[in-house]
């Protein structure tokens, strides 16, 4: 679309309501305290990092290592233009602004003095894109210092290769695929890739013409990919992309095609790189880029028309990690990054349910553990009619510690209580601080990032998720954005989000309405034990285009220690106004009258607590596909595996009166 040309400030139309200042010219003279006049600043970039602290600083030093490591790059021009994306800084340029009258001109428009310096956004002083900042918005409660401090510069050792396995080797992967419920036999599923440290392995996937991995030899010429295809894999998210992924029908305008100008002029968002644009950003393109220069390979499905009598059975894409992260050389100390990435195109009138596991591998064996950064990026479009059933489960990093609330206090007197052969042998693994043994756990090194990109781009399309973050990593952090983009598209989000131990965990969401007649609902639960940390960001805009809409989002949490900490923000924006939306949010323990009801039963405290406890966790993970699920008694099935990670976090004995109200102790 050709941009209007902007007209001087000098030459604009006064508006009575608005009045437009004085053009800032050289002639306009500006005094100090000093009674002296200011120099007037046309050069900005001598400025451009003057507003950096220490901790700015080594976040900058933290992603320039991630993203010059010795790790080569292998999807041709699609990292190569991510590349330029993140190196090219953004221009320091005052606002446009327009004449009174012209259909872009609007009164929210920034300005300054003539005499002030102009500066980049929060997390844009070094990069095109911005990274993480302390404090920022997109990563307000998250542990960014702990993050940065640690070194994740190591590349996997062959990365770009495919991983070639011994039969015996084979066989024993798919055992413990089995035993961690993240298998499915060849006549379960209509396909299956299975990644290892971002290495992807031939012998453990089944493979078809439209579903395979993507290796360097797609990228390089020698088996090129369709425009289409590359056009996709080349979109950032948080409107780092501004063109829309389809044409959106507007009553007045046609078709709206421009992110940035979405209700626009008054209620645009503008351009990304501007602070407003990104306060309300998830954070994720800079990572989505640098997941696209340092990916090894791309996990790719695309899925046609179902016929009418064919069966439709899910399509599974396996991420394990091991201890080592893939590379077995070098110093110990120095973690390791990889990059696993997915592209899915559902087309028109097509049926795909697709899941995503998330696991460990050799967590016996003599490797020694290494600081491991997983930096996920999956990108889905849903075509016309077609019906798209999506499941994330994040289980890597092992298990938390047990007991970590427990004060001094409170361990002295199971040290007492404990005799060898006579107390009871489940007081045993806290003779140890439980604290210090957490301290200690290799996988709380560990960070976990996925960014998940949804885009509904045909009539009537549906994409429903249900995400499962269960891991052990010290850090993770799940981003969810879904667009729909045409009229009557439809998303169901539902996530659930367990931590405990010393854990930081971060769910972040957002729908966003922009065609008319679209229909979202969103179910968030939290459960947060231990000395963990949680938040939930959970935002759906309606645009002024998206009438009709119909929206509803829930977040609920339960805390199960007072020393764990959950901040759960629900949000609005609706610029629409013919449209039925709501939200709400709740922060409990859990509930006495329920405890008290199943203790009369007969059960004890612990007992009734994880009965409870899977209760509210299964009302999200009943909507994950069965085929990945289990059997309800099946002693690998999702069910059992929640129940194992619930009973680590459980508090114990009997509910105490702490600042005016009742606490699990």
């Amino acid at each position: 679309m050709h941009s209007p040309t902007p007209i001087p400030l000098a030459d604009s139309v006064p508006n009575p309501n608005c009045p437009t200042p004085p053009p800032a010219t050289e002639e306009r003279i500006i005094l100090g305290e000093d009674g002296l006049p200011l120099p007037i600043i046309t050069d900005h970039e001598p400025y451009r990092l003057t507003r950096l602290s220490k901790s700015d600083s080594a976040a900058d030093e933290w992603y320039a290592s991630l993203l010059h490591n010795d790790g080569p790059s292998f999807l041709g021009s699609v990292s190569t233009a991510a590349y330029e994306r993140i190196m090219t800084p953004v221009p320091l340029v005052d606002e446009l602004e327009y004449e009174y009258g012209h259909e872009e001109w609007t009164p929210y428009v920034n300005r300054r003095l003539p005499t002030s310096p102009l500066y980049p956004a929060y997390g844009l002083e070094r990069f095109g894109l911005p990274v993480c900042r302390k404090g920022a918005e997109a990563w307000r409660h998250f542990d960014v210092g702990g993050l940065v401090a640690m070194d994740y510069s190591g590349s996997v050792d062959e990365i770009g290769k495919d991983m070639e396995l011994t039969d015996q080797e084979t066989t024993d992967i798919i055992s413990a695929l089995q035993s961690k419920g993240a298998w499915l036999d060849d006549d379960s599923c209509n396909a299956r890739l299975v990644y290892i440290n971002g290495r992807f392995c031939p012998t453990l996937s089944k493979q078809t013409n439209l579903i395979k991995n993507l290796d360097s030899t797609y990228f390089d010429g020698t088996n090129p990919l369709s425009e289409q295809t590359v056009t996709y894999l080349n979109r950032l998210p948080d409107g780092f992309t501004d063109e829309l992924a389809a044409q959106v029908p507007d009553e007045t305008k046609g078709f709206l095609t421009s992110l940035k100008k979405l209700s626009g002029p008054d209620h645009s968002v503008g351009e990304p790189t501007s602070q407003f644009a990104i306060n309300n950003q998830q954070g994720t393109a800079a990572f989505a880029a640098l997941n696209s220069v340092k990916a090894g390979c791309v996990a790719y499905v695309e899925v046609e028309k179902n016929e009418e009598d064919e069966e439709s059975k899910p399509v599974l894409i396996v991420n394990a990690q091991t201890p080592s992260g893939g590379k077995l050389s070098g110093d110990k100390e120095i973690g390791v990054s990889f990059h696993p990435r997915l592209l899915t195109v559902a087309h028109d009138e097509s049926v795909l349910s697709l899941i995503q596991s998330n696991v460990d591998l050799k967590e016996d064996s003599d490797e020694t553990p290494r600081p491991t950064f997983v930096n996920g990026f999956t990108q889905i479009f849903v075509g016309a009619s077609a019906n798209v059933t999506h499941t994330y489960l994040e289980e890597s990093g092992g298990t938390v510690t047990p007991r970590v609330e427990m004060s001094d206090e409170e361990l002295d007197a199971a040290k007492l209580a404990f005799r060898p052969g006579q107390g009871p042998e489940a007081l045993a693994p806290f003779i140890s601080n439980p604290r210090e043994v957490e301290a200690q756990r290799p996988a709380l090194r560990n960070t976990h990032f996925q960014a998940i990109d949804v885009h509904v781009i045909g009539d009537e399309g549906s994409f429903s998720s249900s995400l499962m973050e269960l891991g052990g990593s010290g850090r993770s952090r799940l981003a969810i954005s879904t667009s729909l983009l045409r009229p009557g598209a439809a998303a169901s989000i539902n996530g659930f989000s367990l931590s405990g131990g010393a854990q930081r965990t971060d769910m972040r969401t957002n729908i966003h309405h922009i065609a008319q007649g679209t229909f979202s609902r969103q179910e968030q639960r939290n459960m947060v034990g231990g000395r963990s940390t949680a938040s939930f960001r959970g935002r759906i805009r309606v645009e002024q285009s998206a009438q009709q809409t119909d929206s509803e989002q829930l977040s609920r949490t339960i805390l199960l220690s007072d020393h764990a900490r959950i901040w759960a923000t629900p949000s609005l924006e609706i610029i629409a106004d013919d449209v039925k939306c709501q939200h709400g949010a709740t922060v409990s323990d859990l509930s006495e009258e329920e405890l008290f009801y199943l203790r009369s039963r007969g059960f004890d405290v612990t007992a009734a607590r994880n009965i409870l406890m899977y209760a509210f966790a299964e009302e999200i993970g009943s909507k994950v596909d069965k085929a990945i699920a289990g059997e309800f008694d099946d002693e690998n099935g999702l069910r059992s595996r929640i129940i194992k990670k619930l009973r680590i976090i459980v508090p114990e004995g009997e509910k105490v009166l702490v600042g005016g109200e009742f606490q699990s102790v």
